[in-house]
C-alpha cells in the first residue's frame, strides 16, 4: 500500500534529488583528478619501450667497441716497451 502523505512524497523526492546529485558530483570530482593527472603525466618526459631498447643496444655496442680499443691499447703499449 503506498502512502498518500505528500510530505513522505516530498522527502523521498528529495533524497532522490540528493543521491542523483551526489552520483553526479563523484563523477565530476573522478573525472576532474584523472584529468589533473593526466596533465601532470603529460609534462614529464618519458621515453617509448622502442626508444628505450634502441639506445640500449646502442650503449651495448659502444661498452664492446671499448672493451676492443682498450685491448688494441694495451697490446701497442706492450709493443712500445
Amino acid at each position: 500500500m503506498q502512502s498518500e502523505n505528500p510530505l513522505i512524497a516530498d522527502f523521498v523526492k528529495l533524497m532522490n534529488s540528493a543521491a542523483g546529485t551526489f552520483a553526479g558530483m563523484t563523477r565530476e570530482a573522478r573525472d576532474g583528478a584523472r584529468e589533473r593527472l593526466k596533465e601532470t603525466l603529460g609534462g614529464l618526459d618519458f621515453v617509448s619501450r622502442e626508444e628505450f631498447d634502441a639506445v640500449k643496444d646502442m650503449a651495448a655496442k659502444a661498452r664492446e667497441e671499448n672493451e676492443v680499443l682498450a685491448e688494441r691499447l694495451a697490446a701497442l703499449e706492450e709493443k712500445l716497451k
